[in-house]
Order: structure tokens, then sequence, then C-alpha cells
């Protein structure tokens, strides 16, 4: 199986953002994913839409995940979609209609995913998951890079995977917050999919050589 790296770029260096997220991407990154704290639903405060239309223009192909970490997210599902997002994640622990915000993202045009805090049950999305293309599945409190990775993730990993294969629901298991070079064997043999990676790739002197490390470690 073929699995997705998604560069987080909160870890790049937003003075040439274009520059690190084509750079990151020839390195052999599959997506581009994009942080958007409000700095009320998280203490943090990032970018937006402007940005992301700001990377398209720039040259940036790549599918860009947008994980809104808001808590009003209508206004910015059209937003972003007409600024470029290839994908849309909300919370549900946000004060949302959950169901309608789903429905808004693929009128949109734009994948749907579920982003799920590390100590929110998995019932709380249960219900949404034959809706969604992606759970993204985080695995440190959101609001900050360069956390370190809970182990308690690897059982929330394995047991959204049973539920997934037991409702037999292609939807795809991302995991967020603390991914390195020690851990992404084990989360991907946990039932992860795809991994987001920022601040131990963008810290890394080699972006290639932090790329091909995880790779070779995910397919032994």
């Amino acid at each position: 199986m073929n699995h997705n790296i998604l560069a987080s770029i909160l870890a790049a260096n937003f003075a040439v953002l274009g520059e690190e997220s084509q750079n990151v991407l020839a390195a052999g990154a599959d997506k581009i994913h994009f942080d958007v704290m409000d700095n009320h639903f998280v203490n943090n405060l990032t970018i937006g839409p402007m940005v992301c239309k700001s990377l398209r223009d720039y040259g940036i192909r790549a599918e860009i995940d947008v994980h809104l970490m808001t808590s009003s997210v209508t206004s910015l599902i059209a937003s972003f979609a007409a600024a470029g997002a290839s994908a849309i994640t909300i919370h549900p622990e946000a004060d949302i209609d959950l169901e309608c915000s789903i429905a808004a993202i693929k009128a949109a045009g734009c994948a749907a995913g579920i982003a799920i805090n590390p100590t929110t049950p998995l019932t709380k999305i249960e219900n949404v998951l034959p809706e969604i293309d992606s759970v993204l599945l985080m695995s440190v409190e959101p609001g900050f890079g360069g956390q370190q990775f809970l182990p308690a993730s690897y059982t929330k990993i394995s047991e959204l995977k049973a539920i997934l294969v037991r409702q037999q629901l292609s939807c795809k298991i991302v995991v967020d917050g603390g991914v390195n070079i020690d851990n992404a064997a084990k989360i991907i043999a946990s039932g992860a999919d795809d991994l987001v990676i920022g601040s131990w790739l963008f810290n890394h002197s080699s972006y290639a050589e932090a790329i091909a490390k995880i790779r070779r470690a995910i397919i032994n």
C-alpha cells in the first residue's frame, strides 16, 4: 500500500513559504498539510485562505490539505475551496453542525475530513464515518507544532482501523502530531494510512533524506 507523506508547513520558514513548499514536494512529500488556527478554538493564530491562494499562485500543484482548528467553519469552507484547497478537515469538538459542514465541504468540491483530538472518543465521529474521506487522528493536543507523540495514540489508531474494517469503509486514517523516524513504522503498523510530518521533517538538513528514511521505515 502507498502511504502518503503530508508535509506540515506550520514548521516551514514562512518568509519563503512558496519555496519551502516546492522544495519539500520535490524531495518526495506527497501533499501539503495546511494548519489553520484562529486563536479561539486553539491558543494560536496561523494562516488563512490568502496564503493558500498564494501557494497556488506560486505554482504549487500538489494537493493542499487544509486542517481547520477553528470555532467557525462555514465561511472558511467556501473561502478555502476558492483559494485552491483540495481537502478540508474539521473538528467535531468545535461548535458546528458536523453533518452540514461535511456536506458543505463536498458541495465546494473538496474531499472531507474529520480531525479528532486525543481525548475525544471515537464514538463522537462514528456516525459520520461513511460520509467522509479521511480521519485526521491527532496524536498531540492541537495548537502548536513540535510536541511529543502521545503513545496512547497507537491504541486509538488500531481501534479506529477496526471500526472502519467492520463497517467496510474506505476512509483513510491520517496521523498528525509528533511523527518522526522513531515512531512512523509503529504508527503505520497500528493501522494508519498516511502521515503528517512537520517539525522533524523541516528541521532536517535534507528534506529528501528525511523523507527517504521515513519511507524505508514504513515499508519494512
